[in-house]
């Protein structure tokens, strides 16, 4: 039986997200053996926020959630792949599809954003 390992890095394990249906990598975020299995439970993506040190669901302030499509592990159980149906326009807090907008050209890092929503509208801090 497989068991997957959240010893390897303190307790979390990355979680790449990807969209089920186009395959692009929508954001990648960690998760304990609780938000991973609040996800398995509930079908909606959970993570734990290192910088805010919380649990927070996918959505849960821009309304932008996903729904759970399929959850694989890699050869070392140490890694998860979620393929999400993404709801709402964004995945990334910056109003973008995906949070790997930025890409590397000709020695220098360009942003190709694309914002679909106002982040200062839809996160009220």
């Amino acid at each position: 039986m497989i068991k997957i390992d959240f010893e390897k890095m303190g307790g979390l394990i990355p979680a790449v997200i990807q969209d089920a249906e186009s395959g692009e990598v929508l954001m990648v975020a960690f998760m304990d053996e609780k938000t991973l299995n609040l996800t398995l439970e509930s079908g909606k993506t959970w993570f734990f926020s290192r910088t805010r040190n919380k649990y927070w669901m996918k959505g849960e302030e821009s309304g932008n959630t996903q729904d759970v499509v399929e959850v694989l592990t890699d050869c070392d159980a140490d890694t998860v792949v979620i393929k999400v149906k993404q709801n709402g326009p964004a995945a990334c807090h910056t109003g973008n599809r995906s949070c790997f907008y930025v890409k590397y050209e000709n020695g220098t890092w360009v942003e190709h954003s694309n914002p679909l929503f106002d982040p200062a509208q839809v996160y009220k801090k």
